[in-house]
């Protein structure tokens, strides 16, 4: 068990912490937040420092820039009149921070909060530079890691930043992941079913092996359904699978078998000739035309799926059952966010994380109708998977 502090386990009065967010939030065209999900959850330990009488040092980064510098789409300047509208303080944006000359304290004085540009614009970020990683740490008191979805990663503001700090303790959104995906895979309550989407087995195979362990079901959608169905020796037409992984497919399949776990892969598939052709038709998902794709699961598949989602008292759900952002191929997905928040209004508990399965439950507007939405896509799954992360175990006392 980890034993990792929190931040009453410290005085903030007349401290510096160095808190890191994720606050990767989606812009538009026009470089305007979509969805500030992101901002709003992290805020509650920056109140928390500044509150009881510190001073905060906030880093995060945003989108995927080159790491050459920066560039105006990735700027967290793109943010800032948001998080002050949030915080109700005028932020400052500094950039320049990885200067020899420079000095985080002319600023501090000025202000309770201040922001560092955006951390990918600089290559030793992702490279977990130690000296990159002790600039960082030298700015302040206390280090918060507050940023789960990125724990996963080795990156000097997650990772090697704890080897040059003294004090060092996780934020409020990082300890309710922990204690709610705890919760998911732990409490006794029965039955336990997991349902996983998306492209690819080799994301999740980690993930299926931990989950055989823990669950009753498991409902397996989109492409990655597909090599599941291939080593069972269906037929499915052109559709994406993973050729590699075709016996590993079957392994986990025998692995549930023997610990009578049940998992459930689609019966029919929504399918057309191309992503691009919405003239769909209903084939049995062993039993596909080979100029066919499948896009999306099919009506018996999504009353069977409904069927083991109604009676589950514990539900995590990773990953779309087709490709949603399309409105031909987004029923199944969506019909299961209606399914998992139908069951938690009757008591279960569910716990959806991952970019896309997060999005679906927006476009629903079911956000509220979760027990708990995860932060972390990849995170959550090496979390469930391990047990731990990277950056959770140097924090570990």
């Amino acid at each position: 068990m980890m034993k990792i502090k929190k931040l009453n386990d410290f005085n903030f009065k007349g401290k510096i912490a160095i808190i890191r967010v994720d606050f990767n939030v989606p812009l538009d065209e026009n470089l305007r937040i979509t969805d500030s999900t992101r901002i709003d959850l992290g805020i509650k330990s920056i109140d928390h420092v500044i509150s009881n009488g510190g001073k905060c040092i906030i880093m995060s980064h945003l989108g995927r820039p080159k790491g050459n510098g920066y560039e105006k789409d990735y700027s967290l300047k793109n943010i800032l009149k948001y998080l002050s509208r949030k915080l109700n303080k005028d932020v400052l944006l500094i950039d320049q921070y990885f200067k020899d000359d420079f000095s985080i304290g002319g600023f501090l004085n000025e202000r309770d909060v201040v922001l560092l540009e955006n951390l990918r614009f600089y290559s030793e970020e992702k490279e977990n530079d130690l000296n990159f990683a002790k600039k960082l740490a030298s700015m302040a008191d206390i280090y918060v890691n507050n940023a789960f979805g990125t724990c996963h990663r080795a990156h000097a503001s997650t990772n090697s930043i704890i080897k040059f700090s003294k004090n060092y303790c996780i934020g409020d959104l990082v300890n309710d992941e922990l204690n709610n995906i705890n919760k998911v895979l732990f409490d006794e309550n029965k039955p336990f079913t997991a349902i996983l989407g998306g492209a690819k087995v080799s994301d999740k195979i980690n993930v299926i092996e931990k989950l055989i362990d823990l669950v009753d079901n498991i409902i397996i959608g989109g492409a990655m359904a597909n090599t599941f169905i291939k080593s069972k020796g269906g037929n499915i037409g052109k559709s994406l699978f993973e050729e590699d992984n075709i016996s590993v497919a079957n392994s986990l399949i025998r692995k549930a078998e023997k610990q009578n776990v049940k998992i459930y892969l689609p019966e029919d598939l929504v399918c057309s000739k191309s992503i691009d052709d919405f003239n769909t038709k209903i084939f049995n998902s062993y039993d596909l035309p080979d100029e066919y794709s499948g896009f999306d699961v099919g009506y018996k598949s999504i009353n069977t799926f409904k069927e083991v989602i109604k009676r589950s008292k514990k539900i995590i759900w990773n990953g779309p059952m087709g490709v949603f952002e399309i409105d031909a191929f987004s029923k199944g997905t969506f019909e299961i966010c209606n399914s998992v928040t139908e069951a938690t209004k009757k008591g279960a508990f569910s716990l959806v994380g991952g970019g896309d399965s997060v999005s679906a439950v927006k476009k629903n507007n079911k956000e509220n109708n979760i027990s708990f939405i995860s932060t972390g896509g990849g995170a959550l799954l090496e979390y469930i998977s391990n047990g731990t992360l990277p950056s959770l175990e140097l924090l570990n006392n």
